[in-house]
């Protein structure tokens, strides 16, 4: 059953749909990775990597919520229960535990690398069928790409 109609044809709504999907179980993957981080980080730069994930989960929480909006607007059901989650992620796990400083940094360059190539792919594959969920997809992925800059230049 599909209370929403959506504009698209349907195969155009598959690929949308699928990108959407796709990036709101990224998103929400990446604010529980953020967060686990966030509570079990240590080291001498604490408080600046704890300020900063906290940016990230932030980020992603929003963005996720976009997403899923953007998707139900289309017709299409988001899927952001945690079953779901765990089957689609393509984020390593991080260890459980503290972490040290600089271990959350590498984390976090490592899964928002990730989600960021991934979202690149959805780009693309949205240009054509659906300007406007490509539009969605590029602000976001700028500031994921901010994110990653900044936890970059913490490895410098």
């Amino acid at each position: 059953m599909s209370v929403v109609k959506s504009p698209l044809s349907e195969a155009d709504l598959k690929v949308v749909g699928d990108a959407l999907q796709g990036a709101l179980v990224d998103l929400v993957d990446l604010s529980l990775v953020a967060k686990q981080v966030h509570w079990n980080v240590v080291g001498p730069r604490f408080r600046s990597v704890h300020l900063q994930l906290d940016e990230v989960v932030d980020t992603a929480r929003r963005h996720s919520d976009e997403v899923a909006e953007r998707a139900a607007a289309l017709g299409v059901n988001p899927d952001g229960r945690s079953g779901t989650v765990a089957r689609a992620t393509a984020i390593e796990s991080v260890p459980g535990g503290w972490i040290a400083d600089v271990d959350a940094v590498e984390a976090l360059v490592g899964a928002l690398g990730v989600v960021i190539g991934r979202m690149r792919e959805r780009i693309e594959k949205t240009e054509a069928p659906d300007p406007v969920s490509q539009d969605l997809l590029i602000g976001l992925t700028a500031d994921l790409e901010k994110h990653a800059w900044m936890f970059q230049a913490e490895q410098a």
